[in-house]
């Protein structure tokens, strides 16, 4: 096995990780926390400690994503992921050190049933569903050379 081969085995582990991760936590965790306990103000903290956690995941996985794709940024196929990557990598930025500080100040002062809330909540999950669309598209167009 060569270096090459090593890396891009690396790149679609990192790959599967932050993709996968956020469709589990998105689709499967978050409404089993919803559904399977009683209290909603605790389900919404959990969600949002994994989120959180996916989203700094999504900035480690992301960034050395971006740097391979960086460094092969002389192939076609390289020049739209890296623009993917950053794009998802923007996402998760504005999602975890914009949207959620104000999700979590409104949560904190007991706000969680005001138009407020819900708007940023909305935004945040559309932030999250365009993500993993995003990602999606990746692992769909992820060539095994």
């Amino acid at each position: 096995m060569n270096m090459l081969s090593i890396i891009a085995a690396f790149e679609r582990a990192l790959l599967t990780l932050w993709v996968g991760g956020l469709w589990v936590s998105g689709f499967i965790v978050a409404p089993l926390l919803f559904a399977g306990l009683e209290s909603r103000a605790l389900a919404g903290t959990l969600a949002g400690n994994l989120f959180s956690i996916m989203s700094y995941i999504g900035l480690a996985c992301g960034t050395l994503l971006l740097a391979f794709a960086w460094l092969r940024r002389k192939h076609q196929a390289a020049r739209w992921s890296l623009w993917v990557i950053m794009m998802m990598l923007v996402l998760v930025i504005l999602g975890e050190f914009v949207l959620a500080p104000m999700i979590t100040q409104l949560r904190s002062a007991g706000l969680v049933d005001t138009p407020r809330f819900g708007q940023l909540h909305g935004l945040a999950a559309v932030l999250f569903v365009s993500n993993c669309v995003l990602g999606l598209v990746l692992v769909a167009a992820d060539r095994h050379d």
